[in-house]
């Protein structure tokens, strides 16, 4: 099968690895790089690499680029979305909320790589072809280097966007309460070494139904985890409260517990230990990238073709040859 992967040239996160990992793990797959300008003019940059001659086409782009392209996507045959913000399509104060749903109704032969077991499941009872593939780390970057812990609490991320606002409001009290470190690295060897040099990592990932990157990063790099509770996604991801993970629900709750690990700290070298070893079995690159191909790989809805209408429109503005 011949696989086509369109990722942003500009993302923060580094990807570079699960990329690798999917292109060994298909039959021929081909990476391309785009930029902003090149994102939001699709079918100008399809129409230059003969697009309709592979089996799947995967975009992992930002929602409000693909949203106005909805007569190019639905001359893609094999389109998949590769989607990590899919949480926001459920979250009341989003103003992505429903974005997701819609788009996909829309492209009813898609199919949807969402990165939670819940979205994932809700999608799909409204008849949307999407798929759970987890959210994981890049084993080659980040592990335990056994430094010395010198920072006995902390979070490092984004407070900045709309979404984070109970993030950002919950974390700051923390820090008022206990001393927590909140702050911001680049990413590469300063993330490594500051994950390293963290005893407790603080997750604050609130109303979300979804654990973000940063919970499998840390647990890699031998931190506790001590992360809010996202309900059934706890399980279903296979964390356990106590053993690989440490659970909280309300702010007095995680300074309870953060007094707990301090003062045990047999059990806070257990729980890191359990936690380092669940991220590497289940949620290295190394193993999302081979679930990510074989899900691209797997067969999809058969393909609804567009009308002669918007056929023709791709053709004269992008010089795009659709599939019959």
């Amino acid at each position: 099968m011949k696989v086509m992967l369109l990722v942003m040239d500009e993302q923060r996160v580094i990807l570079d690895r699960l990329y690798e990992i999917v292109q060994q793990n298909c039959d021929e797959c081909v990476v391309y790089r785009l930029s902003k300008k090149q994102q939001l003019k699709l079918g100008s940059f399809l129409a230059t690499v003969n697009y309709q001659t592979f089996d799947r086409i995967v975009i992992f782009s930002r929602v409000k680029r693909l949203v106005p392209q909805l007569r190019v996507l639905k001359c893609i045959p094999g389109l998949v979305f590769l989607e990590h913000d899919a949480y926001q399509n459920y979250m009341p104060a989003s103003k992505y909320l429903r974005v997701y749903s819609r788009l996909y109704s829309r492209l009813p032969s898609s199919r949807a790589l969402v990165s939670g077991a819940v979205v994932a499941r809700r999608m799909q009872a409204e008849n949307i072809d999407a798929v759970f593939v987890s959210k994981g780390y890049d084993e080659q970057m980040l592990h335990n280097t056994n430094s010395v812990r010198d920072i006995p609490v902390a979070f490092l991320g984004s407070l900045k966007s709309t979404e984070y606002a109970q993030r950002r409001a919950l974390l700051e009290s923390l820090s008022r309460r206990t001393g927590m470190l909140v702050g911001r690295t680049k990413s590469g060897a300063e993330y490594l070494e500051m994950l390293n040099r963290i005893k407790i990592f603080v997750s604050a990932d609130i109303g979300m139904n979804e654990f973000m990157i940063k919970n499998f990063e840390a647990m890699a790099c031998g931190c506790v985890l001590l992360a809010w509770s996202q309900g059934e996604e706890d399980q279903l991801l296979g964390f356990q409260d106590m053993h690989n993970t440490v659970f909280y629900r309300s702010e007095d709750e995680a300074v309870e517990k953060l007094q707990l690990l301090q003062s045990d700290p047999l059990l806070t070298a257990r729980i890191a230990s359990n936690g380092q070893a669940f991220a590497e079995s289940q949620y290295s690159f190394a193993r999302v990238g081979r679930t990510l191909a074989a899900e691209i790989q797997r067969e999809m809805r058969p393909w609804q073709p567009p009308s002669l209408l918007t056929r023709l429109w791709v053709k004269l503005r992008y010089g795009m040859q659709v599939p019959e």
